[in-house]
């Protein structure tokens, strides 16, 4: 193979200088001449102006030169074709092989996209039997190019099957082979591939079907059809469906799989309006090409994977501090939407996790089906939500789970989790730390109050705290402004989510007023509260479904008449839940005066609510303080609401931690099994049943501990 001599351009030599031509002693022209040959015409031109010098052009000058030294004079850089070594020797250049290449004994194995055009007589290649005649024996020297061994030429027949090296004797008329058997006992493989050119996968179009090209790329899903193995390919231009076919449902290319750096060479059709490649030969490449391909693919990736550029919906100091975590978040989840890694969408069964999850939902379902076809979403994407405000090993064992079968029946990579509304405590780590012993990427969004051995685990998290902001901003808020970072063309769509979710979580920071402002065009505050309400009753009952297509209505991303009347049914029935609920448990609230000014309510849940039903003992323990809060507006005021084996606590003016009270009573009580978290001021504890009366006691010791506010003033 060669290129041309970058140094000299082609013409072997460099100029080193310049001298007087020694022929016309730099006049230009000379008077030595030879009449005979010259016409008349030339002759008059000569005797007025003499002849031009023919060794210096008429320049007067000769350029001084030497034979270039990087190339030896040759004018083109020669590589062995066998081992792509420099060479310049001119017996070396002829041959294009080297001096080792050429001593050693080299048979030729043809890829796929070969013909006849790419075999040249007097060289060895591999081939198998395809079938015997009474006058020889067919070769096979790839599905498209075959050869005869006659009769004469064969004294040992093989059998069909058989792999042989054969020696092209000669090619005849209509690209017949004349082969004859070899055995070698010594000699080096050397696969020959056709010489195409590299195309980008963004090239490929309708008006290059039936055009034969070669592609690079890194396979990032392997799916098995009742016909064809589909190879979906990821190459600097984006994505493209490759498919090889051996035998009906049978594995092509067994030995190719999820996140090998290939070659392919096939041919481009089209297939339901989409470009795709029917692939004649795939090879895996390794060592510094599958590095390059890889560098290359991960440079552009990495350009579009950058987030948006937005200002916020609203003004926030917490935010605009955080916004380098939150860009770097969306920026993690395009890429692993570009590397067609799955995403799983974790996030708390509530109003706060819902509408931060639909958020991102509504962001990524889009390039996901840009990507990887309508069908996508089905292979690439699902929503989950969790039960309890962290990661419970029950989800991450489905989490898991899910993955392994995806991986095994459709060849997926392991799926990026992303943790919304849930995910900052050390409740997280034991699922963590499972996900991590099988690769699974996490991120979280999260506004409940951190701990910072969990950031060992993510490859990003994002949360107020970590800027000195509160649970005030909540995860639904958070995760809008990610979504608009990931997919600014969905702004609309979702502007309003962050306000429900606000209302949902009774949120008072100063960012839930200005969200709430936002929606008032659109709906009003009753309305937010509706939707919030809806969502967390139509949870309790869809459980660990993610209810697609019913949160869409209630959050109005749908029909609107649909909307209106399923939020008014809903909000009917959750209220007259509500309702009765509050009926059977507020006759049996004990309340009391703590030392620091607080009126604690404490109610048996396990006894005196309904069990199994809506609401469950945290949201009744939440209307159960809702209703004394506005008894006695003055004061702060804690309520408990307990079972066998757990405690529901919510607070107003008294300023307590939560995660840290759970942290002491762990140290505190030998046996107790303590464990639990959620917000400073509003959480949840698990104990064992035994020690309830220890655990309950210390719990209301230490919440008297906890000084409290001033609330005179409030309404």
């Amino acid at each position: 193979m060669s290129k041309e001599c970058p140094d000299c351009h082609g013409s072997g030599y460099k100029v080193i200088a310049t001298d007087i031509c020694p022929q016309c002693k730099g006049k230009g022209n000379t008077k030595s001449v030879d009449f005979m040959k010259m016409s008349e015409k030339n002759l008059d031109n000569f005797l007025k102006n003499g002849a031009d010098c023919d060794q210096c052009k008429s320049t007067g000058k000769v350029e001084i030169t030497e034979p270039c030294k990087t190339c030896g004079g040759l004018g083109k850089l020669y590589t062995c074709k066998v081992c792509g070594a420099d060479i310049s020797d001119p017996e070396e250049v002829e041959e294009e092989l080297c001096a080792a290449c050429s001593s050693t004994q080299y048979v030729y194995a043809l890829e796929a996209s070969c013909d006849i055009k790419d075999v040249e007589t007097g060289k060895y290649y591999h081939g198998v039997v395809g079938s015997k005649a009474s006058f020889g024996v067919f070769v096979d020297m790839n599905p498209h190019i075959r050869g005869l061994m006659h009769s004469s030429n064969i004294e040992v027949e093989p059998e069909v099957g058989d792999a042989v090296i054969v020696y092209v004797k000669s090619i005849k008329a209509g690209g017949k082979l004349d082969l004859i058997p070899k055995v070698l006992t010594k000699y080096e493989t050397v696969e020959l591939e056709k010489n195409l050119p590299l195309e980008n996968s963004s090239r490929l179009d309708a008006n290059m079907k039936g055009s034969l090209i070669r592609l690079e790329g890194e396979v990032i899903q392997v799916k098995q059809t009742s016909g064809p193995t589909i190879f979906t390919i990821s190459d600097e231009g984006g994505f493209i469906p490759c498919a090889a076919f051996e035998s009906a449902g049978k594995r092509s290319y067994p030995l190719i799989d999820v996140n090998m750096v290939v070659s392919v060479t096939g041919e481009v059709t089209m297939r339901d309006s989409q470009i795709q490649i029917e692939v004649m030969s795939m090879k895996r490449l390794t060592g510094d090409r599958a590095d390059r391909v890889l560098a290359r693919v991960e440079q552009v990736i990495e350009e579009k994977a950058a987030p948006a550029e937005i200002s916020f919906l609203i003004e926030s100091e917490i935010m605009e501090k955080l916004k380098p975590k939150m860009q770097h978040v969306a920026r993690e989840i395009k890429k692993a939407i570009l590397h067609s890694k799955p995403i799983v969408l974790r996030h708390h069964a509530d109003a706060d996790g819902i509408t931060s999850a639909i958020a991102i939902e509504r962001a990524i379902l889009p390039l996901i089906k840009e990507i990887g076809g309508m069908d996508a979403e089905y292979y690439y994407y699902k929503r989950a939500p969790s039960k309890a405000p962290f990661y419970e090993l029950a989800d991450v064992t489905r989490d898991v789970s899910y993955a392994l079968e995806d991986a095994a029946r459709h060849g997926q990579k392991m799926p990026l989790v992303v943790l919304v509304d849930n995910g900052s405590t050390e409740e997280d780590v034991p699922s963590m730390r499972q996900a991590q012993v099988y690769g699974i990427d996490l991120l979280v969004i999260d506004h409940h109050h951190p701990d910072e051995i969990v950031d060992q685990y993510l490859i990003g998290h994002v949360n107020p705290a970590h800027v000195g902001g509160d649970f005030g901003v909540t995860a639904g808020m958070l995760c809008a402004e990610v979504a608009r970072m990931i997919n600014p063309d969905i702004t609309d769509t979702i502007r309003h989510l962050p306000a429900v979710s606000a209302v949902g979580d009774r949120s008072e920071a100063p960012e839930a007023e200005r969200y709430i402002a936002l929606s008032s065009e659109r709906y009003s505050l009753e309305e937010l509260k509706e939707m919030a309400l809806a969502l967390d009753y139509e949870q309790f009952w869809l459980k660990f479904s993610s209810g697609k297509g019913v949160i869409d209505d209630i959050l109005d991303l749908g029909d609107n008449t649909v909307h209106r009347n399923l939020v008014s049914l809903l909000c009917e029935q959750a209220n007259g839940m509500i309702k009765e609920q509050l009926d059977t448990c507020l006759p049996n609230i004990k309340s009391q005066d703590l030392a620091n000014g607080a009126m604690l309510n404490v109610l048996d849940v396990e006894n005196y609510a309904h069990k199994f039903t809506f609401p469950a003992p945290g949201k009744t323990s939440g209307e159960v303080h809702d209703v004394y809060c506005k008894r006695y507006p003055e004061r702060p005021m804690v309520t408990l609401g307990f079972g066998p084996d757990f405690a529901v606590i919510r607070s107003r003016g008294v300023l307590m931690n939560i995660p840290q009270m759970v942290r002491d009573l762990r140290d505190e009580l030998t046996g107790a099994g303590v464990n639990g978290g959620g917000h400073l001021v509003v959480g949840s504890i698990k104990f064992v049943e035994g020690m309830r009366t220890e655990v309950l006691s210390k719990l209301v010791e230490k919440i008297e501990a906890y000084a409290v506010e001033d609330l005179s003033g409030s309404e």
